[in-house]
C-alpha cells in the first residue's frame, strides 16, 4: 500500500521544493492535486517538458514518487463546447502523466445533478474520446462521486465504473464525502470490493442530520454540499470501521491523506494524518 500525501494546502510551495518539503513532512508519495503552475482547476495544463523534467529530477533528489495525478475537468459538463475543451485538457493531463512516469490518475465525475441525465450522456461521450488514450498509454483511471456531482451516491458510482468495462477504471472512495454518499462507508466498500483501488482519508461532518439544522447557509433551502477535510477524529467518519473494513477486503492500493481545513496548520497537520494512517494500518 502506497501512503501519500495531496499537498493542496502547501500548493503555494515553489515546485520544485514541493518534492524536499513532502520528504520532510515523512511522506514517499505525493497524489500531484491542481495548482495554478502546473494542472489548475479547469484549466489547461500550464507545465511544459521543460517543467516536467525539472520536476521529476526534484523528486528523484527528494526520493518521492508520484503515487497518482489528480486533474479536474468539467468533462461532464452540460455545454458541449466545454466539454470538448476538457476532453483536450485530459489528454495534455494524460501526457503529463505519463512524462512523470507515473501511471495512475484520478479524478470525479463531474457534472451538474439539476441535469443528471445530460451530465451522463456527455461523462460517456469523453469516455469513448478518453478511454482509448489511457489504453494507449498504460495509465490507470480512479473516479470518485463527489458533492455536487451528476452521481454522488457511492452505490450508484461503483455501478458507472463497472458500466465502464475497462480493467485500468476503479472506484476510489473519499472519507470526507461518506455522508454525500449515502453514509454508510462499509456497505460502499464492500460493494465496490476489487473495484475499490483507491480511499482519500480527512474527517468531516453528517452535516444533513438534525433536520438540517447543524449549519445554517442562506438562503434556506440552499442546495449547496457543505462538507470540510478535516484531520482525524475532528468529525464524525467511524475511523474504526473505516480502516477495519479496509483491512478485512484487504486493501492494497493508494491511501491519500486530504486534509484541507488547516493550512495555518499544514505542517501539524501533515504529520499527524501520516502518523493515523500509518498506526491504523499497521497491523493488516
Amino acid at each position: 500500500m502506497k501512503i501519500a500525501l495531496d499537498p493542496y494546502m502547501v500548493r503555494h510551495t515553489p515546485l520544485l521544493e514541493l518534492p524536499a518539503l513532502v520528504a520532510e513532512l515523512g511522506y514517499e508519495y505525493i497524489e500531484l492535486s491542481p495548482r495554478e503552475d502546473f494542472l489548475p482547476f479547469f484549466l489547461h495544463p500550464r507545465a511544459d517538458r521543460d517543467t516536467v523534467t525539472a520536476f521529476r529530477s526534484a523528486l528523484a533528489a527528494a526520493d518521492v514518487k508520484i503515487s497518482s495525478v489528480l486533474p479536474l475537468y468539467r468533462w461532464s459538463g452540460p455545454a458541449e463546447e466545454e466539454r470538448q475543451a476538457a476532453v483536450r485538457y485530459w489528454k495534455r493531463a494524460i501526457e503529463i502523466t505519463v512524462e512523470l512516469g507515473c501511471t495512475v490518475m484520478n479524478s470525479e465525475f463531474n457534472g451538474r445533478p439539476e441535469q443528471a441525465s445530460r451530465s451522463e450522456a456527455m461523462f460517456w461521450r469523453s469516455m469513448e474520446e478518453l478511454l482509448p488514450v489511457f489504453e494507449r498509454e498504460g495509465v490507470e483511471l480512479r473516479l470518485e462521486p463527489h458533492p455536487d456531482d451528476f452521481v454522488e451516491d457511492g452505490k450508484t458510482a461503483v455501478d458507472m465504473v463497472r458500466g465502464i468495462n475497462s480493467p485500468l477504471v476503479s472506484f476510489l472512495y473519499c472519507a470526507p464525502h461518506t455522508f454525500h454518499q449515502g453514509g454508510n462507508l462499509t456497505e460502499i466498500m464492500k460493494y465496490a470490493g476489487d473495484l475499490l483501488t483507491h480511499v482519500h482519508v480527512a474527517d468531516s461532518f453528517d452535516h444533513r442530520a438534525s433536520s438540517g439544522l447543524r449549519y445554517i447557509v442562506n438562503p434556506p433551502g440552499s442546495t449547496a454540499r457543505v462538507h470540510q477535510h478535516l484531520n482525524i477524529g475532528q468529525g464524525e467518519v467511524d475511523w474504526d470501521e473505516f480502516f477495519g473494513t479496509l483491512g478485512r477486503l484487504g486493501f492494497d492500493g493508494i491511501m491519500t491523506a486530504c486534509v484541507f481545513a488547516w493550512e495555518d496548520k499544514a505542517r501539524e497537520s501533515s504529520l499527524f494524518m501520516l502518523q493515523e494512517m500509518t498506526k491504523r494500518t499497521a497491523s493488516w
